[in-house]
């Protein structure tokens, strides 16, 4: 019933709009009112409602200007074709003045019903201020019509549309909402600038953090889902919107170049960087991904979100070296990306012979198969905690590294040891990843425990893992062979402050920060590099190392040594010279 009434309520609209709006333009131009043109042309405009524009299933509520105006246009030029049958001659001022009072009827009906029907339905409890005033602020904007947020102001850095409206709401700079903010309370403000930079949403939240109960932002350009409203991808500022640092320099091309139609091999493609480079693998058009990691649950879950190309999972620890033949020898990888480590510090430090096994002759057994069977490039994953080390974890990884840089020279059975180009990437700690601070720090806020934080000085450099895995591509793609490839992560950010900024973002204030002490072989900040001898690319954000020159020979049979040695603390020593291992 109510459809019908619809329909009818829309058709009634319709003509009474063209008789009133015709009858006025009759009226001022003083021309006869004729009702067979009237009916003409209401005839017309129910033919054209009916078969084309299906105007009698309109919603008022969702219905636009433009709509409107096309219609309107569609309408007279079908009038321009038979006026001449009624008057002798088309009178162009008297269709521009029917037209102009025919959008002026139908827009003022169109807003009456949107503002006072529509609005009256939801009551406004809430305040929002919407900071950014583009395309993206606009949208945000009529979205919030239909929720209990009222958009007090938009705040824009542009001075040329300062002081101005959109839709009655003022348009206002950064410092008068301050002032703003002393006369009225505001329980939202919106970040609506989803091309700004990184450190602009940064800039903002620490300049207005204080002054609202929660601030939400949308996200980046190239995460916007296209078709859905902006309200729904609304998102609480996080801390990793606050560290994270987008490189400039990202060469898509350069990465798909790389990738595209290749088999690639993937070893620990289960872990927090081996999915994330399955997923950017997939995403710059490998042929086939071979998953490769010896944990079945990990495994099972990047193996379900590869969908779009072939994948292949592999069940197999990179320590079983006859495996890991079979599966080179299967698959014959173009490229291999070796993540597979183990990484945590603490836990290498009690199971220092497992670290040792697990992440050099994992590595070596990687290298070296890729070498056998003639992979075109390695990409070894690597940590700033290999510079000047001081644990096992760090000084395993440095061996790794200096068996990257070396292994061009190996000289192995079936193997004319060419045609393989070994490259490393090293960088410090990704945002979000399994057994780094920031999950646990949310957990302990989740649970209402204090922060544990291990010193008060303590640093490290931080980066999010998309953006690692992307430029981890970009370095493998620009290396030829015995590189160290060093990301640039930025200042590094202090611990201690990490975490309050959490406890801050999280609206507790019965939360504390307690500090527990250093854990063995951890120090209190890291480098990227033992010299200065690093040298640029043509990428600011990737530089190289210098190189360390090792003797192939002697280092196979320094690691031979290695898993044999009882004291292996003092081979490792041997092997690196600046390694200085601190119990704490």
């Amino acid at each position: 019933m109510f459809s019908v009434d619809k329909r009818i309520l829309n058709f009634l609209v319709i003509i009474t709009l063209t008789f009133a709006t015709f009858w006025w333009t009759f009226f001022i131009f003083h021309i006869p009112f004729d009702f067979k043109v009237v009916i003409s042309v209401i005839f017309v405009r129910m033919l054209a409602s009916v078969f084309i524009f299906n105007d009698y299933s309109l919603s008022w509520s969702k219905a636009s200007q433009k709509s409107f105006i096309i219609k309107s246009m569609v309408y007279i030029a079908a009038f321009v074709v038979y006026m001449p049958f009624f008057y002798g001659k088309v009178r162009f001022s008297f269709l521009a003045s029917e037209l102009f009072l025919y959008l002026f009827s139908i827009n003022f009906i169109m807003y009456m019903y949107y503002y006072i029907i529509n609005k009256s339905r939801v009551i406004k409890t809430k305040s929002v201020v919407i900071y950014g005033a583009g395309r993206a602020g606009i949208k945000l904007e009529s979205e919030f019509i239909d929720t209990q947020y009222r958009v007090k102001y938009f705040v824009d850095d542009d001075k040329i549309i300062q002081n101005r409206s959109i839709d009655g709401i003022r348009v206002i700079s950064k410092q008068k909402l301050k002032d703003k903010i002393g006369e009225e309370k505001f329980d939202l403000l919106v970040i609506a600038m989803p091309s700004a930079k990184q450190s602009r949403i940064k800039e903002i939240y620490n300049n207005l953090s204080i002054y609202f109960k929660a601030i939400q932002v949308l996200p980046s350009l190239d995460e916007i889902l296209e078709g859905k409203n902006f309200t729904t991808q609304l998102k609480d500022i996080s801390v990793e919107d606050l560290l994270a640092r987008h490189p400039q320099d990202l060469d898509k091309e350069k990465i798909v170049s790389f990738i595209k139609d290749k088999t690639i091999l993937v070893t620990g493609a289960g872990g927090s960087i081996g999915s994330e480079i399955c997923r950017q693998c997939e995403k710059f058009g490998a042929k086939k991904l071979i998953l490769l990691d010896h944990s079945e649950y990990n495994l099972y879950k990047i193996a379900e979100e590869i969908n779009n190309i072939e994948s292949i999972p592999v069940m197999q620890s990179v320590v079983d070296k006859d495996s890991l033949n079979k599966t080179f020898e299967s698959h014959k990888p173009d490229i291999v990306i070796h993540a597979a480590a183990y990484k945590h510090v603490p836990l290498v430090e009690s199971n220092i012979e497992e670290g040792i096994l697990n992440n050099i002759i994992g590595t070596k057994n990687v290298v070296d198969m890729s070498i056998i069977h003639h992979a075109q490039k390695v990409v070894l994953i690597s940590t700033d905690k290999a510079v000047r080390p001081t644990n096992v974890m760090g000084a395993t990884k440095r061996i790794c590294e200096l068996y990257a840089q070396n292994a061009s020279s190996i000289s192995l059975e079936n193997s004319n040891g060419n045609g393989t180009d070994i490259v490393a990437v090293r960088f410090g700690n990704v945002l979000g990843s399994s057994g780094s601070v920031i999950p646990k720090f949310k957990s302990q806020i989740e649970n209402g425990q204090n922060i544990t934080v291990t010193h008060p000085d303590i640093t490290r450099y931080f980066m999010l893992i998309p953006e690692a895995c992307e430029l981890v591509l970009q370095a493998g793609a620009i290396g030829t062979g015995g590189e160290i490839f060093i990301l640039d992560m930025g200042e590094p950010i202090k611990i201690v402050d990490l975490a309050k900024k959490m406890i801050e973002l999280s609206g507790r204030d019965d939360i504390k920060v307690e500090f527990s002490g250093l854990r063995p072989g951890e120090k209190l900040y890291e480098e990227l590099l033992i010299d200065d001898s690093d040298a640029k690319t043509e990428y600011e954000s990737i530089t190289v190392a210098g190189k360390t020159e090792y003797d192939i020979v002697k280092l196979n049979q320094d690691i031979v040594e290695l898993i044999s040695a009882k004291d292996k603390i003092a081979k490792l020593k041997e092997i690196v010279p600046e390694f200085n291992h601190r119990v704490n």
